[in-house]
């Protein structure tokens, strides 16, 4: 999983859309690859609601968990060998230029549904 973390009030909306364009052109070469399992920007944190619960009673929210510099703004999930593999596709995400993408393995359950 190829976390893109942002400040997103960073990008104007000519910046933004170019990104989009961009990132669509990635996913499409992914995909050529054989690696693209899906890709998608997400709303701002003003859009996030946060649910919670504690000692059984559900907390909900409005915006992220927490305040930080940068917020999780999208997500790219490929299919990748190694961890140098990954790493060589979150450095053509462009938001790599400007901001931070992780880069995490996901775990792999058995019993998960398939799509």
């Amino acid at each position: 999983m190829l976390l893109i973390y942002l400040d997103e009030q960073a990008l104007s909306e000519a910046e933004r859309q170019s990104c989009y364009r961009e990132s669509t052109q990635l996913a499409h070469d992914l995909a050529v690859a054989g690696q693209y399992v899906a890709a998608s920007p997400l709303e701002p944190t003003a859009r996030a609601t946060s649910v919670r619960v504690r000692q059984g009673k559900r907390i909900v929210t409005d915006g992220p968990f927490a305040e930080t510099k940068e917020q999780l703004g999208g997500y790219f999930l490929i299919d990748a060998s190694d961890l140098d593999e990954a790493i060589a596709v979150a450095e053509r995400i462009p938001m790599a230029r400007r901001g931070t993408i992780e880069v995490r393995p996901v775990v792999e359950l058995a019993d998960l549904p398939e799509d």
